[in-house]
C-alpha cells in the first residue's frame, strides 16, 4: 500500500495486501485502534441503479445488452439490492461483539461502488482519531477482482483523503476459518431439511462462486480457496456428493471464464440440488436473481429439485469470525525490546 506519510515502511509493505506476519519476529509494535468493512456496495433505490452500474463497469468491456438485461434483474427486485442494509447490520453485530469484549473501537464501513464509498469511511475514521484501521474485504476467496482492486482503491482513497487517512492492516485469510465453515454448514443443513425426505440422501450438493476471467483466476489462488471452503463444508455435513459451479459471468463473451456455468450444471443434474452460494456473504442480485430466479427456473424446466443455502450475513458464528479476527490485532500489546546482553 502507498504510504501516507505515518507509520514505518515495514508495516506498510509487508502487511498492505495482507500477508501474515510474525509480529514477534519482525518486531512490530503497532495496533489496530479502529475497524473498517470492505464491501462491493450496491443500488438502494431504481434510480441508483444505472449509476452504480456505470461505476462498476467503468473500463471494463460489457456488452451494452448485458447492461440492460442486469438493470431489468434489478427491476424485478424491486430496484434495489440488501446488500448495504445487510453490511450494515454485520458492522452493527461486530461492534457489538467487540464491545462485550472490551473494545470499544469505531466500526465503520466503506463502499467501492456505493455510498458510504472508501473516502467518507477513511473521513470518518479520521474525524475519530483512528490512525491505523483493522481492515476486513468482504470476500472469501481472492483474486484481482475480489481483493487487489479494493485495495488499490483504498490506495487512492487513502491519497485523496490525505494525511489524516488511517492506514488499513488487512485481515489474514480466513476461507478456511472453522467459524466461517461452521456458519456455512449450518446453512447447508437447513436448506437439506427443506428437501422432501425422499430427496435428501440422493441430492448434490453444488457450490457456487463468481465466475472470473480464467487468466486471472491462473494468476491467483481463487479457485484453489473455493475448492478449500466446499470440500470443508461437504465434510461438515458429511456429504460426499458435491461439486462447484460458477455464476454470474459478465464481460466479453470472446474471453473464458471459469466453468461450469451453475445452469448447465443443473441441466444436466436430473436429481435435488442444493445450491450453496459459497462465494457470497449476503444476499444481493447476483444471489437473488442469478440463483433465486434465473437458476430456479432452469431447475423447474429441467425437473430437478432445488432448494438454495442461506448466505452467512449476519449469523452469530461468522460475526464472532470477524471479531477474533480483530481483536487479535486490537489486542496485540507492544513487544518490549529484547534485554540487552
Amino acid at each position: 500500500m502507498s504510504s501516507s506519510g505515518h507509520g514505518d515502511a515495514l508495516n506498510d509493505s509487508a502487511n498492505s495486501r495482507g500477508d501474515a506476519i510474525n509480529f514477534e519476529a519482525d518486531g512490530l509494535t503497532q495496533r489496530c485502534d479502529s475497524v473498517m468493512l470492505i464491501g462491493f456496495g450496491g443500488p438502494t433505490a431504481p434510480s441508483e441503479v444505472r449509476p452504480f452500474l456505470d461505476r462498476v463497469l467503468q473500463g471494463r468491456p460489457v456488452p451494452r445488452d448485458r447492461y440492460e438485461e442486469v438493470v431489468h434483474h434489478y427491476e424485478l427486485l424491486g430496484g434495489r439490492s440488501p446488500y448495504n442494509d445487510l453490511t450494515m447490520r454485520q458492522a452493527t453485530a461486530l461492534r457489538e461483539a467487540l464491545r462485550r469484549d472490551g473494545f470499544d473501537v469505531p466500526v465503520v464501513v466503506g463502499m467501492r461502488n456505493s455510498p458510504p464509498f472508501f473516502d467518507d469511511a477513511l473521513r470518518e475514521l479520521a474525524a475519530r482519531g483512528a490512525r491505523r484501521a483493522f481492515g476486513f474485504v468482504l470476500a472469501a476467496h481472492r483474486c484481482e477482482a475480489s481483493w487487489d482492486r479494493y485495495q488499490n482503491d483504498i490506495d487512492a482513497a487513502r491519497e485523496r483523503v490525505g494525511a489524516s487517512a488511517p492506514q488499513i492492516e488487512y485481515a489474514p485469510q480466513w476461507h478456511d476459518h472453522p467459524q466461517f465453515v461452521s456458519a456455512a454448514t449450518d446453512r447447508v443443513r437447513d436448506a437439506i431439511a427443506r428437501l422432501p425426505s425422499a430427496d435428501r440422501e440422493r441430492a448434490q450438493l453444488i457450490f457456487t462462486a463468481h465466475s472470473i476471467p480464467v487468466a486471472m483466476a491462473a494468476r491467483s489462488t481463487y479457485v484453489e480457496q473455493i475448492k478449500e471452503s466446499a470440500s470443508m463444508v461437504a465434510a461438515a455435513v458429511g456429504a460426499s456428493n458435491w461439486r462447484i459451479a460458477y455464476q454470474s459471468r459478465s464481460g466479453s463473451p470472446r474471453d473464458p471464464w471459469l466453468e461450469p456455468d451453475i445452469r448447465d450444471v443443473i441441466r444436466g443434474l436430473g436429481r435435488a440440488a442444493v445450491i450453496v452460494p459459497i462465494g457470497f456473504l449476503c444476499d444481493h442480485v447476483e444471489v437473488l436473481y442469478d440463483l433465486d430466479i434465473e437458476a430456479a427456473q432452469v431447475a423447474r424446466e429441467a425437473g430437478v429439485t432445488m432448494v438454495r443455502a442461506a448466505t452467512v450475513s449476519d449469523d452469530p458464528q461468522f460475526i464472532e469470525m470477524m471479531a477474533a479476527l480483530a481483536r487479535a490485532r486490537l489486542a496485540c500489546e507492544p513487544i518490549a525490546p529484547p534485554a540487552p546482553g
